[in-house]
């Protein structure tokens, strides 16, 4: 590619009302220029537009709102975090133009079309906070950029070839699910952490997340001269994560297991070395309790989350029947045992047996364990469970000891930002997440 392409980006779906505001002029292909508040309803397969005099401005299935040059959008209410620990709501600002397009169900796709290098300023801004290092800055927008555009050609064939948009593998007894980014019919990726962060501008407070992505314009990873789907979580716990642990079953060759320090630590092959590892306090980038180190590099809202290397989650039996039949559908009736069946190198199950006194059942991949585990999601899968029974024999508790944050696979976060702080370069952080792999320059 010559240039650089625009992306389009999911902010709101399946709304029925949208309220924010137009600052500058912004043009519709009939209409404008418009600015100030403004609200959007379905109804009808249509979406109508109004203004802050009430005013009807269009109605359409479609809706763009081009933008002049410095004009912004607020929208309000938006949701970040969906369905994680840390889920809220908040007014954010982005730049570009703004799509609203009706769905067949009667509700509205909120979309912001955008350049590519102005998208990874949010991100790297979203992901982490803008004051981290810029070597691991430069890192992100690297990594961000190659998922990103590996990602794009990778949906030009899955349109062609009709893959699943959640790969299912159920049957009586199991059920193996993983979720990638081809869920997303109407734009390209979407605002949150199921893609990657993108919060608009409205967490940029530093200049060094533009220097990051102006210095390393057009760069991506490659393997064998094809743009690697670059994946990230936000600490490894020690030992990255295999590829299929969390997704498809098949070997990416620079998504493999790494030792996430400068020694060398042992893969997890059976129970007994994953209950060893998991209680431990191994050497790694990752564990770090240095608080000055996480106001530097962390979000706000992912500095609320303490304990991550190293964590502990604990039930009553019947809180976790409760979850359990809430986020599974299943009614497991009492709970008796949680059985890991199969883990990957760093710990992470990724094949979990739930043994009820009405129903057993095998869970997987890594994601679909943490999410039937939680009112939200554990912090990772790479857990052992201890259980606590009554004198008759009964279970009273549940105990999870844990380990990392996130899937584990290919660059951990908070131990890339720790190898900057210790003067590792850009190119030497992402070739210890990436092995094999080259920094290139698809444009200019």
């Amino acid at each position: 590619m010559k240039n650089q392409p625009k992306i389009t980006v999911g902010i709101m779906d399946r709304q029925t009302e949208i309220f924010g505001r137009l600052d500058g002029n912004f043009r519709g292909d009939e209409f404008g220029p418009v600015s100030g508040q403004f609200s959007v309803k379905a109804t009808a397969g249509m979406i109508v537009l109004t203004g802050e005099a009430h005013h009807e401005i269009c109605r359409s299935p479609l809706i763009k709102l081009t933008a002049s040059k410095d004009s912004t959008f607020t929208l309000f209410n938006v949701t970040i975090g969906n369905r994680f620990h840390w889920e809220r709501m908040e007014n954010q600002t982005f730049p570009g133009d703004l799509i609203l397009c009706s769905r067949k169900d009667r509700t509205i796709a909120v979309i912001n079309e955008i350049p590519v290098e102005d998208y990874l300023i949010s991100v790297i801004s979203s992901e982490m906070s803008a004051e981290a290092p810029i070597e691991f800055l430069k890192a992100h927008a690297i990594l961000s950029r190659s998922w990103l555009l590996s990602g794009l050609g990778r949906k030009g064939k899955t349109k062609k070839t009709s893959i699943p948009l959640v790969k299912i593998n159920e049957k009586e007894g199991e059920v193996i699910r993983w979720y990638d980014r081809e869920d997303h019919d109407l734009f390209d990726v979407c605002n949150d952490d199921h893609c990657q962060r993108y919060q608009g501008i409205t967490k940029i407070v530093s200049k060094q997340a533009e220097e990051a992505v102006r210095e390393t314009r057009g760069m991506v990873i490659t393997y064998q001269n094809e743009i690697c789907d670059a994946r990230y979580s936000k600490a490894c716990g020690g030992i990255t994560e295999e590829f299929d642990t969390a997704w498809d079953d098949k070997r990416v060759v620079y998504l493999t297991s790494i030792s996430d320090a400068p020694i060398s630590h042992q893969p997890v092959s059976t129970e007994e070395e994953a209950s060893a590892w998991i209680l431990s306090q191994p050497k790694a980038y990752c564990n770090t309790k240095d608080e000055s180190l996480f106001n530097k590099i962390l979000p706000d809202f992912d500095r609320e989350t303490k304990s991550f290397f190293r964590w502990r989650v604990e039930y009553s039996r019947k809180e976790l029947e409760e979850i359990l039949k809430k986020k599974s559908g299943f009614d497991f009736g009492t709970l008796q045992d949680i059985i890991p069946l199969r883990r990957g190198p760093s710990g992470r199950i990724f094949r979990l047996k739930i043994v009820g006194s009405k129903k057993s059942m095998i869970v997987g991949k890594e994601l679909q364990i943490r999410r039937w585990l939680s009112r939200s999601h554990l912090y990772s899968s790479a857990f052992v469970v201890a259980v606590k029974s009554y004198p008759n024999g009964k279970v009273e508790r549940f105990i999870f000891k844990g380990a990392g944050w996130g899937h584990g696979v290919g660059f951990c976060q908070i131990g890339a930002a720790v190898m900057a702080t210790k003067g590792f370069s850009t190119e030497k952080i992402l070739k210890h997440y990436f092995r094999g792999v080259e920094i290139k320059k698809v444009y200019s």
